[in-house]
């Protein structure tokens, strides 16, 4: 061979050399950010290419998928009653992507999760079409429905707990929207999402799960409960100490007031002062405690954790570090920067229903492959000790003394132990806007069952001077309370 070609043999060489190098390159390294780059159809295209797995509620699917045999997209997810489970199922659009657990449990849903992976080959050997696994989840179709309908014409969640095990019975938020509206691709489905988003209802935001309050006198619980562990309060019918109105210490003759005047909260006991919901006697109770002491008990419930998942993420709970005398009173009661989510109000009546401990919250039972064998199984697990057994009893016999003989009483069910706390918590500048209305709560049925709920609502067409935990969040969480335990 003479030298010439000798020279163009070695540089066709080199040239299949690197174009080898350049292919498995892309094959292999670059593969996975190929396929996540959101201008790369195919991913998408073949998502839809098959049906997904359903998410299960009480037997039953909820989502569904239509074969439409489009240019593109052979499938397109729908759902039933959409609205009232999107805040659980979250949506899956061809144009705008996935959330809540369209989003966190898309691998098994898909059917490209690697636990799949011997299913899938074995339906590729068999031509058998694709098609992803099932989620369960832990929802009680029956308190969901009772939840939704309680919070019609009003904005606002609600959750429901069992307390024993820390799964999510219910999970409602209002106003809400039906994800099939943008499952599409086509501009109808784009007008639908543009419109969502200008909506000043909000109604996409989960109100249940990533939103946070002012928590008002429904967080008096926890400062309860510090209290009793604390030992500044040994005995729950004893009178305390407590002026009306109360001077926040190291201010300049700032009072803390209750709400309607003279209430019988001067000196009122600790059982006395919840089922009337006094601010002075908790208010003192948290400034004598100080921040740390009160911030301890805060986090045991819950607050402050930024790393909770169910298996969606959820939006921290806050409770301020650092705060001086007058700011942990106001904190104690519910108000200055103390703000939580409904779920984690739930969390708080689930650890005292459930003898002071919190269970995880879990919204998914089981994953399950396509022929319906299990993948994976949720084990109930002890979020934290969040208080004593023995302080656990006394604040279960001050809630019940609430809705026999305090705020809560239109929570009653016959024949059923119940156990609640209302809270109207200051809004805006002032209190310029409508307060928010709120009740947790617990219930015990005769049967053994039990349930934790809060309800918060944010706005309603009830005349200001008539918005109370009482009158708004306590009937919605009764409801709740009956179609669990079947009263």
């Amino acid at each position: 061979m003479n030298k010439p070609i000798r020279r163009v043999s070695v540089f066709c060489l080199l040239l299949v050399l690197a174009l080898m190098i350049r292919a498995n390159w892309v094959q292999g390294l670059d593969a996975s950010a190929l396929n996540a780059n959101v201008h790369n159809k195919r991913t998408v295209i073949e998502a839809y290419s098959y049906p997904r797995g359903d998410i299960i509620v009480g037997g039953q699917a909820v989502t569904k998928d239509l074969l439409v045999n489009g240019n593109y997209y052979k499938y397109r997810r729908a759902y039933v009653n959409g609205p009232m489970y999107a805040p659980i199922t979250g949506y899956s659009s061809q144009a705008f992507g996935s959330n809540l657990l369209e989003n966190v449990e898309d691998p098994i849903l898909s059917g490209t999760d690697s636990r799949l992976f011997f299913r899938n080959a074995l339906d590729t050997l068999t031509g058998k079409q694709k098609q992803g696994g099932d989620i369960v989840t832990t929802i009680d179709p029956k308190v969901q429905q009772a939840g939704w309908n309680g919070l019609q014409g009003k904005k606002g969640a609600a959750v429901a707990l069992d307390p024993s095990t820390g799964a999510i019975l219910g999970l409602v938020s209002f106003p809400s929207y039906d994800p099939t509206s943008i499952a599409g691709v086509t501009s109808e489905y784009a007008k639908n999402w543009n419109a969502l988003l200008k909506d000043p209802s909000q109604p996409m935001l989960n109100r249940a799960l990533r939103q946070t309050y002012p928590p008002g006198s429904t967080f008096k619980l926890v400062t309860a409960a510090a209290a009793l562990e604390n030992g500044n309060v040994t005995d729950i019918n004893a009178p305390t100490q407590t002026p009306d109105p109360y001077t926040l210490p190291g201010t300049n003759n700032q009072k803390l007031v209750n709400e309607a005047g003279d209430t019988g909260c001067k000196d009122a006991s600790m059982n006395t002062a919840l089922a009337l919901s006094c601010n002075t006697v908790f208010g003192k109770l948290g400034a004598e405690m100080g921040g740390a002491r009160m911030l301890e008990e805060a986090q045991k419930f819950g607050f402050n954790n930024s790393s909770l998942t169910i298996p969606v993420g959820v939006t921290a709970s806050n409770f301020d570090k650092g705060m001086g005398q007058a700011q942990t009173a106001q904190s104690s009661i519910g108000q200055f920067d103390t703000r939580a989510t409904p779920l984690q109000m739930a969390m708080v009546a689930a650890a005292i229903c459930n003898n002071g401990s919190l269970m995880q919250p879990y919204l998914v039972s089981e994953e399950r492959s396509a022929n319906n064998s299990v993948i994976s199984q949720w084990s109930p697990k002890q979020l934290s000790q969040a208080t004593t057994p023995e302080v656990a009893a006394q604040l279960q016999t001050m809630m019940v003394n609430v809705v026999l003989n305090g705020t809560g009483t239109t929570a009653k069910i016959p024949g059923v132990t119940v156990g609640g706390k209302t809270g109207t918590a200051q809004n805006g500048v002032n209190n310029s806007n409508n307060p928010y209305a709120w009740f947790v709560s617990w219930a015990k049925g005769a049967n053994g069952k039990q349930i934790a709920v809060a309800v918060v609502v944010e706005d309603s067409d009830t005349a200001r001077g008539d918005i109370s935990g009482m009158h708004l969040a306590a009937p919605i969480a009764k409801t709740m309370m009956q179609a669990y335990l079947g009263q």
